[in-house]
Order: C-alpha cells, then structure tokens, then sequence
C-alpha cells in the first residue's frame, strides 16, 4: 500500500473573483490545474500526495456560482451551493424533492454544510486501490487490482467494468438524471449545457476521466427544468452505516401516473457501474402498466439482467432488484415515497425481500 503523508505537495493557490476569470485560468493552466470548490474530495487526494498538481484554483471567493435561482423554466443552481442549502431550499423540497432527499443522505451534516452540488458530481471513484496509489489502469498502469482472484471488490461495479470496476459514488446524480438536469460547462470555446446523463464517462470512453470535463473546463452550474416538478418521486440508499457511508446501491424515480398507470417514467441507479445508469430499457417496459408491486418485479428483474458479478459483490444484484422493484411500486405508496437509508443489517433483509 502506498504511504499517506500529512504534507500536501506544493502547489501555487490562486482565488479568483468570477466564474470568467476561473475559466481563464484553468484554461492558462491546463492539466496542471485543480479546482476545489468545498474541498471534500480535493483534501484528500492532496493530503496523500497522490494528485500534485501545479496550481489550485479555490472556488470559494466566487459568489456567482453559489445559490439557487428560481427561473421561469425550473431552478439553476450554482455548482458551489452547498448540499445543505439544497436540501433546504423551500422552492426544490416543494418541486424536486427526491434532489432534496438525495442531498440529505451524503455524508454527514458536517460535510454537507461545507460540500457543494458540483463536487458531489465531480467527485472521483472511491476505489481504495486507485485512492491509495496503486499503478492501477485508471491511474494510468497496466492492472486492474479490484478484478483479480485475491482482489476486494464488495462495494464495485456489476455492470460496465471495463478494465476498471470502480463505482460512481454520488448520491445526487441519480436524482439529477430522473428530473432530467442540465450541467452548464463554461469552455474555452464559450458555454456547453450537456444532460445529467450525458455528463458522465465510463472506462470503455475514458479510463483516466469520470465526465467530459477537460483542461480548460468550469462546471459552473446545474439547470433543472420544470419537466418533473411535483412528480410522484423515490429515493433510496443502502449504505454500511447511517451516516458518512457512500451508497453500495441508489436508486431513483420520478414517474408520473395516469389512472393508477405509469404514463411517464424516469429511473436511475448508481454505485454498481463506474457510470450512473438510468434504466431506458425499464422505463419501456413499465410505461401503460400499474405502479404496483407486480410491475415492480418485472422491472426489477430487468433491471439486473446482464449484471456480472465480482468475488464478493454478488449482493448487489438482489439488492438493486428489489431496489427498482420498490421504486416502482413504492411511488402509489406515500407512507413509503420517500428517502430511506439502510443499515448493513437491512440490506440482508432487502436482498431476500
């Protein structure tokens, strides 16, 4: 294992003012440029020494990319805007509530009071082997250490492990991608608004990247249009522990109902690919059919078809069908739509439900 020092490497920090200026200059640095915004991930990675980088461009002094603005088509939100303030933001917990539910679950209350939208949907694989420098594929060698008989894989992937089977560890991308987001990507070239979906690479693309952000790159804001306001939403994550933990599983729906049928639909999971997945094939399938515990069944067990899993992650196939099975059923259930977060101990009891 690699060594974890408490000195950072030197690096020059530069604080600009505006979005524009911080465009500029990570396009004047390149790949030599980091940017933090609250510094949850970024701390890390810099504190073991295992990303150097020339210069670090902090966000934080940056007013225009922190709040949420209501618009006449939705909400945008600055990519610096806490997750606290999302959560509590009386116009998303009225209209997009399954963001504000997803956003209440990551981490901590300590953390999400200093952690922003755009780093929990920036942030980098979790992969231990990858976090603690191994000359793994992603870090630019030649192996993949999680997928080898002796390799400890529980919390990867069991779909698209393509030389990597590390997971997308967000829990509010899910709830982005069903209330169908837009990411607002400031270029060197001038704007790109890219769907949540889209925004998102796996290693079969780019093994070294986990989004379309390249040098030169600014993620300055999410747009959530008003398409899924006040949908019948679902959100769930099962995690070790209650709080800190990151997802073993996610999922998230938003559906809207006509007669008791599914008229619209979108569903999402993450944590079991090294990309956020939403599920079209599910969503075909439901669509005109009852949000009820027999279409959930079906679409649980489509769901997982094609799943192939590691050594020690197996669970996460039973575990992600009953996951989508209550996404669909449980939106006709309004004592159960909501976000729920699980134990180790119920994950057992999910997986045999």
């Amino acid at each position: 294992m690699a060594v974890i020092r408490d000195v950072m490497p030197a690096f020059d920090l530069l604080q600009p003012a505006s979005a524009a200026d911080a465009q500029k200059l990570m396009e004047q640095h390149g790949a030599g440029a980091w940017v933090m915004a609250g510094g949850m991930d970024s701390l890390d990675w810099l504190k073991d020494r295992i990303k150097k980088p020339r210069v670090l461009v902090d966000l934080s002094g940056v007013d225009e990319l922190k709040g949420v603005r209501v618009t006449s088509d939705g909400v945008e939100i600055g990519a610096t805007t806490t997750l606290t303030e999302i959560a509590n933001h009386p116009q998303i917990q009225k209209n997009y509530g399954i963001l504000a539910q997803a956003v209440s679950l990551v981490a901590s209350p300590q953390i999400r009071n200093q952690g922003t939208l755009g780093g929990n949907v920036s942030q980098d694989v979790r992969c231990w082997y990858y976090r603690s420098g191994w000359p793994c594929y992603r870090a630019s060698g030649n192996l993949c250490f999680a997928d080898t008989p002796v390799g400890r894989n529980r919390e990867h992937a069991i779909f698209g492990g393509n030389r990597c089977v590390a997971v997308h560890p967000s829990d509010s991308v899910p709830a982005l991608i069903v209330l169908d987001a837009k990411f607002v990507v400031q270029t060197p070239k001038g704007e790109r608004v890219i769907d949540a979906e889209d925004f998102f690479v796996g290693p079969e693309d780019d093994i070294t990247h986990i989004n379309v952000l390249q040098p030169g790159d600014l993620l300055t804001a999410i747009r959530i249009p008003s398409t899924w306001a006040g949908a019948k939403f679902y959100f769930e994550k099962v995690r070790d522990r209650n709080v800190w933990d990151f997802p073993l599983v996610n999922v998230a729906s938003a559906i809207r109902l006509s007669g008791g049928n599914i008229d619209q639909i979108r569903i999402a999971v993450n944590a079991v690919s090294p990309r956020p997945m939403r599920l079209k094939a599910v969503e075909a399938a439901v669509r005109g059919r009852p949000a009820d515990p027999d279409t959930g069944e079906m679409a649980g067990k489509l769901a997982v078809q094609g799943a192939v899993p590691l050594q020690f992650n197996a669970y996460k196939i039973p575990l992600m069908r009953n996951l989508v099975k209550r996404a669909i059923a449980g939106v006709a259930q309004p004592e159960t739509n909501g976000a729920l977060a699980m134990s180790a101990g119920a994950q057992e009891a999910t997986c045999r439900s």
